[in-house]
């Protein structure tokens, strides 16, 4: 992928961050467990906090210096990292930037002993298809998008979901 740099980002970064969520907020709502309207409020303080924790990570594809995709994660489970906010803008897809983020939050995860694993609107065939390229599988746990959805989402984990974490 010539011309795109994929990165974990820092404390400084947090305009970048900021601005990639809510785009991709307004673009797939149905995608994420927040929503715009919550995350627009959020402060300065708010987005830098979120790069703060050591224990998490956020990755983000950079297109001459325009944020492209993004993906985040953190530990939830013994042995796990949670993949969370993944998303592509529209004009970016197709280009394989879903797995180049993957594979750096991927790296950083294999790194503190972590597996990652995520959870897939089951309305979003396109996402789930991705992340069975990459090489998730389901394992059958699945729960509301978010309070009050209709919407259900589906566990995936990295590998065998039988070898545990």
């Amino acid at each position: 992928m010539t011309g795109v740099e994929v990165r974990v980002l820092v404390p400084e970064d947090w305009e970048i961050w900021r601005d990639i969520r809510l785009r991709a907020l307004l673009d797939s709502p149905d995608a994420f467990g927040s929503t715009y309207e919550r995350e627009v409020r959020f402060t300065e303080e708010v987005w830098r906090s979120r790069l703060e924790d050591r224990d998490s990570v956020s990755v983000v594809a950079l297109e001459r210096e325009a944020p492209v995709a993004m993906v985040g994660g953190y530990p939830d489970l013994p042995g796990l990292l949670h993949v969370v906010a993944m998303w592509v803008a529209p004009a970016a897809r197709g280009r394989r930037l879903a797995h180049a983020v993957l594979g750096v939050l991927e790296t950083w995860a294999g790194a503190r002993g972590l597996r990652l694993h995520l959870d897939v609107n089951r309305a979003n065939a396109a996402a789930r298809r991705c992340y069975e390229r990459y090489g998730f599988v389901p394992t059958g746990e699945s729960h509301p998008l978010r309070a009050g959805s209709d919407q259900v989402c589906e566990r995936m984990v990295l590998g065998d979901p039988r070898s545990g974490p």
